[in-house]
């Protein structure tokens, strides 16, 4: 595989409350791009994204602290590893997106599918941050 990103932000959150929001995953589409629903049964992750149903898989996790998914599409496989650690009353997310790209005529698109992937998943960790800071503007209002 081969780094796509690697991107990280400080949210003004205690872990624990990141950590319920990264992996409630009904509400992932608050936060993730083009994801329109999320569930997970077991280690599956079935979402719809611009009209297609696809499935990942949840393939390492430690709670609080980091999890790591699997999708597989074709000759497309994208990992993503989100990390979490407090940092004071903080937590830094860190979020590790690697791909690897193989067979014809995938490998013909490979630098549009990956200006695609990093264009519309880097931004996750920013819009996670806006949508648990937000929530907690209103919580002490």
């Amino acid at each position: 595989m081969r780094r796509l990103f690697q991107v990280d932000t400080v949210i003004d959150r205690p872990v624990a409350e990141v950590w319920t929001e990264l992996t409630a995953w009904d509400r992932a589409p608050r936060w993730m791009n083009g994801v329109d629903t999320m569930r997970v049964d077991g280690t599956t992750v079935t979402y719809e994204a611009r009209g297609k149903t696809i499935q990942a898989e949840i393939t390492a996790i430690e709670p609080g602290r980091s999890v790591t998914i699997v999708n597989k599409q074709g000759g497309v496989t994208a990992q993503y590893v989100y990390k979490l650690s407090q940092e004071g009353e903080r937590t830094r997310a860190t979020l590790t997106a690697d791909l690897q790209i193989s067979g014809f005529p995938t490998v013909l698109l490979g630098p549009v599918i990956r200006t695609a992937i990093k264009r519309t998943d880097s931004g996750q960790l920013q819009n996670l941050r806006e949508v648990l800071e937000r929530a907690g503007t209103r919580d002490s209002t």
